[in-house]
Parts: C-alpha cells; structure tokens; sequence
C-alpha cells in the first residue's frame, strides 16, 4: 500500500482508521482500548489503524517522531491481551516528515476476542461489540467465508465445464471492470486468480461456478430457486423451480429472469398524446434482488430461494440471516460481505453493483417510479425482501426524471427528494428514520445535498424539527396533483383549529380532537400544542393520563 493510499483512501473507512500517539504513550496508555480495536479488524476484514495522526488531520505532526521500542512493546501488549489476533506494525515516514506507525492487522481464519472474551467487529467506521446469540452467527459467518476455497471433494481443475470455462473467460475479456493485465492471463491463472481453483483442485467456488452439473449437486448447498404465483385469495397458480443443479449462479440470475414472462409486464400511462410503459417491476430491482439472494446467502446452510409473486407485490425469501452487522434498518448505508470471491466475480461480470450500492440502486428506481420503498424482513432463519408494484403518484415520475435531466442529481439527492414527494413533508427525524441513519446535520447533509440550494426543497423550523417539503413552485410548475393537508400548518393556525373545536365539543380526548381537525397529522403534535395553549390559561384539562380530557378555561 503506498503512502497516498495509507493517508487519503482509506481514512475512517471499514479498514483503516486513525489514533493518536498519546492513546499508546504516556503515563497511562490504553492499551486495553487499541486491543479492542484490533479485534474489530481481525473480525472484520483486517485493515491498517495508523498510530500517530489524529482523527481530523491528514498526517501525523511534522516533528513527530517514533520510538523503535514502541513496535516491541505494541507487539508484546496487544498480543497478550487478545486472542486470535494477528498484526503486522511498521514506522512509516509521511510526506511531511513526520512519524506514524502502520498496524496492520490480519483477518483472522478464527473469531477473534479479547484475553478477558470480549468480542468485537468492524461495521463501516466503527467498533460494534458482539454478544449473546451474535457470537455464533461470526463464527457461522467465518466458516462461510472460507466455504469458498476448500477443496475437500478433490475434484482436479480439469473437470471444468468447457461452455462455462469458455463463457466465463470470454465474459471476462469483455468486461471494462477487469484490468488488461487479468484479461491477458490464461484460463489456469484465471482459474487461480478467482480462487475457482487451487493447488491442482477446483475449490467449492470453482465448482459452483463452473463445475459439471454432478458435482455441484455433490455440494449440497448450491441454490436452488422456486417461483411461485399466487392470486388474490393466496393461491397456488403458477410454479417453476431451477432444482436440477444444471446452471451456475452466473447462468441463474439471466434464465430467471427470461424464463418468468410475469416481469414483462408493465403499467401503461398517459403522456400528452402519447403513451409511456413503465414496468410492474423494474428489470433493475429484480436482476439487484436475485444478485443479493445468491451471492450474499450462506453457503454452509441449506434451503431454497422462493420468488413468491402476488397481485400487487413481489416478495423473495433467502434462506439464512443477514450478515453480522447488517440489520433491516441499516441496510441502505451498512456493507458487510458475507462471500468475498463469489461477490468478486458478480461485480466484476457487470453482475451486481459495486460494494454497497445494490440497494442504494434499488431505493432509487423504485422511488423514481413513484413506488413505495422495498420492505426487508429478518426472520430467525429467512430474509424477506418485498417491493410493491403500485405507482403511489405517476406525476412524481416526471418530477424525478425533470429534475435529473435539468440538475444532474446524485443517488442520494434523487432518493431523498424521490421520498419527499411522496410523504409531501418531512422532519429530519422522520428523513432520518425512513434513510435508517443517524439524524445528526453533518450525516443529513450528506443526503439532502443539493435539493435546498437549488430551491428543489424548502425548509422550515430548526434542529431535529426541522421540516423539509418540495418547493411549492416546483409542484405548480408540473402540475403535480397532491391532496390538500394540514401537515405543514403554522402553529398559531393549528392552536386556532384546536381551540375552535374545543368550543363545539367540549371535554375532548386528543385522539377525538386530531380526528375531526386533522387526521393526516401525529397526535404527538396536537398534544405539544394543547400544552402549550394550558400553559397559555386558554385550554383546562380534565382527569389524568388515558382518561384526560380538556376544554376551554372558562
């Protein structure tokens, strides 16, 4: 790794991260603190931690300079107090001639864990521990990522399918995610280079992607995928299965999608004198929905993916859980990969996205179709993943596609404002809840871009209660039709609606006043208003807790 790569690429990611010199030296050094941090990376996906720079520099002070007993005294502590941890430390020189030490540490083949069994991961830029039931899902998860390479059922190299070798050869001259120097390389260097082979053997990789049909079925877990249409009273109508062990998961993915003629239809709408065709369901989100099912389930556990296709939504079931670190609700920001060479080999066929970004694609489509967000579901033994068919709102399709073509919008700037048009306003708590990340300006920001200083987005109040709402020009200008609500109302026009109907029903419950005066809002915001208007002496309540009431002060 080159100094440029050490000190700008990898700053604060999932594989590096910065500490000052002062964590380690001192009269109390924590090294308690930097072994923690050690089994996060060997738990993870190894990584560097650079010693000597401080979490908001790019290099470390220009005198700084480095003890060499410090790296005999890093080794000798952070060995002893950690197990399974395997680290590589080195003084580096920065450009600035300053001093920084380089800790590399190692993935480890075993879970990793403090002397006194604490255990930890890597997720993004940041330290998670690990506990109860997690434990065995890492060490689940560990054996998984090995699965890829063994090669126990001693099956030589030779025994490749000849079409799949040659498709997969060709399909990697062709792809512009490949370097010259891998195209240039023989069938056996490839064989190597993807781990689809090892010291004369194919690996369990190798035969899943390119073995003869006999021998993947020998692995037991390769995917077999069920799709199933249901009517609307949940009946069986349609199945078909690929269970024959005949196609490689790179083979998969194309013939499902050809073979279920169901996702060749589409909604047709009106456009001026002309009629536009949009898809029930996006060859995009299905194509990115199957990569995930295949390429991201357990190989060590068994059970088939169902694509379960009713009236109005498509739902896909993928046996096993999430990897360690992902949840449903940080899915959209969160990459943990779960098979490192199978995922390799998708991205680099024009298969699946780049690391990260396949439901960041999926989030953007479905919006831009004026859909509902995809749902995700973790069972104890299934992830269901489901998207709606329904267009919520066509005229947000033409709102989305104007303001791309005329600002050239970012992933992030479209699927926000993609959500603001369908919830008309939002509170960066609520735009926080919907995105799953932390409602904090910096990480906001990030999101709204530049949505607000194009006047695309208004915004109004402050802090967590700061509402965003699309600019009422912009929804004239394109017609955009949108029910009348209360949800942007002053408050001064709110406490009038509320006092007003206190006088017609007196001694009301909140949930019968936001009833009649405004159903679409919380009842979390009537009740602060009414608060508001008793500490005012306009409003009286009446009782306690579930049985209060109120009316106007006489």
């Amino acid at each position: 790794m080159t100094e440029d790569q050490t000190l700008a690429d990898l700053i604060e990611t999932s594989t590096c991260d910065k500490k000052s010199l002062r964590l380690i030296t001192g009269k109390n050094p924590a090294w308690g603190e930097l072994a923690k941090d050690c089994v996060c990376f060997a738990n993870g996906r190894g990584g560097h931690i650079l010693i000597g720079i401080e979490d908001h520099a790019d290099l470390p002070p220009a005198t700084q300079t480095i003890p060499p007993t410090l790296i005999d005294q890093l080794n000798k502590r952070i060995r002893e107090q950690t197990v399974n941890v395997e680290l590589v430390p080195q003084i580096k020189t920065a450009r600035n001639g300053g001093q920084y030490v380089e800790l590399w540490v190692v993935r480890s083949q075993n879970i990793a864990s403090t002397s006194d069994g604490r255990y930890y991961i890597r997720i993004g830029d940041q330290c998670k521990p690990i506990i109860g039931d997690e434990v065995l899902r890492l060490a689940t998860d560990r054996t998984t990522l090995s699965w890829e390479t063994q090669t126990h059922l001693d099956i030589p190299k030779t025994k490749t399918d000849p079409q799949k070798l040659q498709n997969f050869i060709h399909q990697i001259q062709a792809s512009d995610r490949v370097k010259p120097s891998v195209k240039e390389k023989t069938a056996d260097e490839l064989l190597d280079h993807y781990y689809l082979a090892q010291d004369g053997k194919l690996t369990h990789l190798g035969i899943l992607c390119l073995g003869q049909r006999g021998d993947r079925a020998k692995l037991g877990t390769a995917p077999i995928v069920q799709f199933i249409k249901y009517d609307d009273q949940h009946r069986k109508i349609n199945k078909l299965v690929w269970d024959d062990y005949s196609l490689s998961p790179i083979e998969l993915v194309e013939t499902i999608w050809q073979d279920i003629l169901d996702f060749r239809e589409y909604y047709e709408l009106a456009d001026g004198l002309f009629r536009q065709r949009l898809p029930r369901y996006d060859e995009i989100v299905v194509r990115e929905l199957l990569v995930n099912a295949i390429v991201h389930r357990p190989y060590t556990q068994r059970g088939d993916i169902f694509i379960n296709l009713y009236p109005d939504h498509l739902q896909i079931v993928n046996p096993g859980t999430l990897p360690l670190g992902v949840t449903p609700q940080n899915i959209l920001h969160t990459t943990v990969r779960r098979n490192d060479n199978l995922a390799r080999i998708f991205h680099d066929l024009r298969l699946m996205e780049r690391e990260g970004s396949g439901f960041d694609k999926i989030y953007e489509v479905l919006l831009s179709q004026g859909k509902r967000l995809p749902e995700l579901k973790e069972g104890l033994d299934r992830v269901e993943v489901t998207v709606h068919s329904q267009i919520l709102n066509p005229e947000i399709i033409d709102l989305l596609d104007i303001a791309d073509r005329n600002f050239q919008l970012t992933q992030r700037e479209k699927i926000t404002l993609g959500l603001l048009a369908q919830q008309e306003t939002l509170t960066t708590r609520e735009l926080s809840e919907k995105l799953s990340v932390a409602d904090e300006p910096g990480v906001m920001t990030s999101w709204l871009g530049r949505l607000v200083a194009l006047e695309l987005v208004q915004q109004t109040g402050k802090t967590s209660g700061t509402q965003y709402f699309l600019n009422p020009r912009i929804i004239q200008d394109l017609a955009i039709r949108q029910q009348t609500t209360l949800k942007r109302i002053e408050p001064h026009r709110l406490d009038a609606l509320i006092l007003e109907d206190l006088r017609l029903y007196p001694a009301s419950s909140i949930k019968e006043i936001q009833q009649r005066i405004a159903p679409e809002l919380p009842q979390g915001k009537i009740k602060r208003r009414i608060e508001q208007l008793i500490q005012q002496d306009q409003v009286q309540p009446l009782g306690e807790n579930r049985w209060r009431r109120y009316r106007l002060r006489p």
